[in-house]
């Protein structure tokens, strides 16, 4: 029999590892956190059993710094380290010093995450497997290199893209030939910045493809099975804003060749515990592999919502040892999820990060609604960590039913303090294009319109004004209203014109 994990140590901040620490609690598992020094009060830290400091802000003293958090481990006594996603999830290296030092890694194998979750290798590997990838480069490139010759071969636009990570960190779009070398060194600039590794590679950019992924599962006992598809084809800066399961535009036939593909590329490699295979598909339903994830995704919680598993638990049950509780032919999915991700980013001025203080929440609720978050009031939203600070999810027995419960809720949803993205889900899941399933990578660029949400935005930006100027009298003078005392009628008629504009 396997021997259950007693401590787990959480390598991560945020809504994420709040998540996992709750699926700890439903296991009866201790969860250790760490954090960075402005993270001292998050939510997170506030949650864990066992909290300890990693180092300043910067990732790479902190969040990044792998000797730090083995260190926290074995001071921790941790049986296993879950690294949520992001930062060092996919990193090869820490898994493999994990294995090491005898604490059980809440993922793949190293030698996995070397083949499967480095894309050079990955589509290497799949190309030699016959498995349709995306026409590029099989291998790195520089800055050095003459690439005259093979940008003219996959002709433009282009795609640079980092060959470790995701989240849309290491990626340019490229128009010229002129242009090429100086954003190669961006794009690889910026992936060593964000994940340890600077080696990026070019691929042919496709335009207006659909962006569909499949989550798979493997155990230690040979078994592997897939969890059906999600759309994540709603994306600025190639991340994802808004993602569904399942997708309106894949029908039964091609549902069976991406899950035969994801399975196919799950043996070739290995896999063991969550991961994804993600495709581009065309409007011929012609589709190309695009990498694999060797993490849990962002994304998850709407696989979970339509079948009814719970994916972190499972990540921490197959990596104590233990057997998938069920079989391919036992999967059901019921009914439609759509997420949308809550970031702290300014859709009117090009999505640029917003930081400050979250002074201001209020949070949705409600039937076949799910609010994964990690910030509360009084957090503070810097510039050194990923914008996303909330994820919404919506269930419904319809498509139609769940976005009106996601409409719904994201009304409810008020947060003051920081710009969101909320404003832009608003309209996303108004247009017509959303509404009847006409989805691509260029959905942002061609349906989201700022200057149509302008007096909006304005009236929005009034009520945070209102709402700070409140939040600043209160700490000022706390006993001119009395504990407990309602907000004054200036601001609850602004907040009421605000929620009418939204």
């Amino acid at each position: 029999m396997p021997k259950p994990f007693k401590t787990v140590l959480v390598a991560n901040r945020g809504e994420i590892a709040v998540r996992v620490i709750r699926a700890c609690r439903e296991l009866g598992i201790r969860a250790v956190a760490v954090y960075s020094a402005p993270d001292e009060w998050s939510r997170h830290v506030a949650m864990a059993d066992e909290a300890h400091l990693l180092g300043p802000a910067a990732p790479r003293e902190s969040y990044l710094n792998a000797a730090r958090i083995l260190e926290v481990a074995k001071k921790a006594k941790a049986d296993a380290i879950h690294p949520g996603y992001g930062f060092l999830s996919e990193n090869a290296d820490f898994a493999k010093a994990c294995e090491q030092a005898g604490i059980a890694f809440v993922g793949p194998r190293s030698e996995t995450i070397r083949l499967a979750g480095h894309k050079v290798v990955a589509r290497q590997v799949m190309a030699k497997e016959g498995i349709p990838t995306v026409p590029g480069t099989l291998g790195p490139v520089s800055p050095d290199d003459d690439l005259r010759a093979e940008a003219k071969r996959i002709g433009f636009p282009l795609l640079i893209k980092a060959a470790a990570g995701g989240g849309g960190k290491g990626i340019r779009v490229v128009t010229r030939l002129e242009d090429l070398a100086k954003s190669l060194r961006e794009a690889s600039s910026e992936a060593r910045s964000a994940f340890g590794e600077g080696t990026v590679f070019l691929e042919k950019y496709l335009q207006r493809p659909r962006h569909i992924e499949v989550q798979i599962l493997g155990d230690s006992k040979g078994r592997q099975v897939h969890l059906g598809e999600r759309e994540c084809s709603i994306q600025r800066r190639h991340q994802k804003l808004i993602e569904e399961s399942p997708s309106t535009f894949v029908d039964d036939a091609l549902r069976a060749r991406l899950g035969e593909a994801a399975l196919r590329v799950a043996k070739v490699v290995g896999y063991v515990n969550a991961g994804t295979v993600e495709f581009l598909v065309d409007p011929d339903r012609n589709f190309y592999f695009l990498e694999v994830n060797t993490r849990l995704q962002v994304e998850h919680p709407v696989t979970e919502m339509v079948t009814g598993l719970d994916l972190v638990k499972l990540q921490i049950t197959i990596a104590q040892g233990e057997a998938l509780p069920f079989a391919q032919g036992d999967i059901r999915a019921r009914g439609h999820a759509i997420e949308c991700r809550i970031c702290a980013e300014d859709p009117f001025g090009g999505f640029i990060p917003s930081t400050g203080q979250i002074v201001g929440l209020v949070e949705p609720s409600g039937p076949g609604i799910r609010l994964d978050t990690g910030v509360t009031v009084g957090d503070r939203v810097e510039m050194h960590y990923d914008s996303l600070i909330a994820k919404l999810i919506a269930w419904g027995e319809t498509r139609k039913e769940a976005t009106a419960r996601l409409l719904r809720a994201l009304r409810e949803y008020t947060i003051v303090g920081v710009q969101t993205t909320i404003p832009f889900h608003l309209q996303a899941l108004e247009q017509p294009a959303f509404v009847f399933g006409d989805l691509h990578t260029r959905f942002v660029e061609e349906h989201f319109s700022a200057d149509g949400k302008k007096r909006a935005h304005e009236v929005e930006a009034a009520v945070l004004a209102c709402a700070l100027e409140y939040a600043r009298r209160k700490s000022e003078a706390p006993r001119a209203n009395g504990n407990g005392a309602s907000a004054p009628p200036w601001l609850s008629a602004a907040l009421r014109e605000g929620r009418r504009e939204r």
